[in-house]
């Protein structure tokens, strides 16, 4: 990763090695009328000449329901799982085949990657999706993500592209995220209902005013708004990747970026960086439980960076096994960090409040005198929140 500019005056993807751009639904599908060739082969050949400065691309795209909409002739987008799981079945044939006739152009092989929420809370196979994603960079090849529509279920699905285009972000320690959609970027009221709204250019990715700025949900073509989008930011700057909000209907908007200029709206990430181990665990977007801590030992945990023993525990929610990734809440249930639990729910249950030394006559046995060890946990606010 390279690091992070101070310079304002430019574009942060002007250094940028690393890039990960996602696109929306309704820029590949020309608001879902089916995929849109010469938008896509606009793009090809700006990550054609991206790739020949020796910049490492991934390319997350949406349109695969979209377009299977078009061809089943849907005009909405449908609701019940089964049906969009059929659209996206039919549409990714015709997302992947655009893309591949694109590149082929230009002498670039592509490699398609479906993943899943369950791909990337599974340890093992997070690091299976990152370790592929890296042989490919390194061959010169370019991934195309998409969430693995096909299969995904609600308790599995991680809900928007904008949310995967981060979660990639942070897989593979991207210097920038590219999110282009169908807006000029991010403004400080919703445009088409305040006409004093202003775009804001520069801000910092994680800062509470943008998500009271953001708003709207979707449209029936894709899931996501300008909110997911903020968020998606945040998320980003996990592993100190920035973020441009910026139109893909600007022209040659990827190298214009690229050599400086300052379009859409930029979240630059200033927040501390995660270790990869801790990137894994903050990027949970379903955790199996949640342990209720007392003020003692909030404090202890964010500020202090201890390890959390059963004595401040107050309350245990859930159902989870030892090694399962569990979050830490205050006694309102504001989240104050998260980890890797060393024992079950039901064993948690008979120790939270309990001195450690007393852990062995409860259970029969103690595996841990700690129930998440400081080295399996990170912080997940802010230490002046305590």
């Amino acid at each position: 990763m390279t690091a992070p500019s101070s310079d304002t005056s430019r574009s942060v993807v002007a250094d940028a090695k690393r890039i990960v751009v996602k696109v929306g639904s309704s820029l590949v599908t020309n608001e879902g009328k089916g995929i849109d060739i010469d938008a896509v082969q606009r793009w090809a050949s700006q990550i054609a000449q991206l790739h020949a400065q020796d910049r490492e691309i991934v390319l997350v795209s949406s349109g695969a329901i979209a377009e299977g909409m078009a061809r089943l002739g849907w005009p909405r987008r449908p609701s019940a799982m089964h049906e969009l799981q059929a659209a996206a079945a039919v549409g990714q044939m015709g997302l992947v085949q655009a893309y591949e006739v694109a590149f082929t152009r230009h002498s670039i092989r592509t490699a398609q990657i479906l993943l899943t929420h369950e791909d990337l809370a599974d340890r093992r196979r997070y690091l299976n999706a990152r370790s592929t994603l890296y042989t490919l960079l390194d061959l010169g090849v370019l991934p195309i993500v998409n969430e693995n529509d096909t299969v995904v279920t609600d308790e599995i699905r991680l809900g928007d592209n904008d949310t995967l285009g981060a979660l990639v972000t942070n897989l593979i320690e991207a210097d920038v995220l590219i999110i282009l959609t169908d807006q000029p970027g991010l403004y400080s009221a919703d445009p088409r209902k305040s006409p004093d709204a202003e775009l804001i250019r520069t801000a910092q990715a994680g800062d509470p005013a943008l998500e009271s700025m953001a708003g709207g949900s979707g449209s029936d073509i894709g899931t996501g708004g300008m909110l997911t989008k903020v968020l998606a930011a945040k998320r980003a700057a996990n592993s100190g990747g920035h973020t441009i909000i910026a139109s893909g209907r600007e022209p040659d908007v990827l190298l214009r970026l690229a050599s400086g200029e300052r379009i859409g709206s930029e979240l630059r990430a200033i927040l501390p960086i995660r270790s990869a181990r801790q990137r894994w665990m903050v990027n949970h977007l379903r955790l199996r439980g949640r342990i209720t801590l007392d003020q003692g030992a909030v404090r202890a945990v964010t500020l202090e960076h201890k390890s959390l023993l059963p004595i401040g525990v107050i309350g245990v929610e859930g159902e989870f096994e030892r090694g399962d990734v569990v979050a830490c809440v205050d006694e309102h249930g504001v989240e104050c960090g998260r980890g890797l639990i060393n024992y079950a729910a039901s064993d948690a249950r008979r120790i939270m409040g309990k001195p450690s030394h007393q852990i062995p006559a409860i259970l029969g046995t103690m595996s841990d005198q700690e129930l998440i060890h400081r080295n399996n946990m990170v912080v997940t606010t802010t230490v002046s929140d305590y």
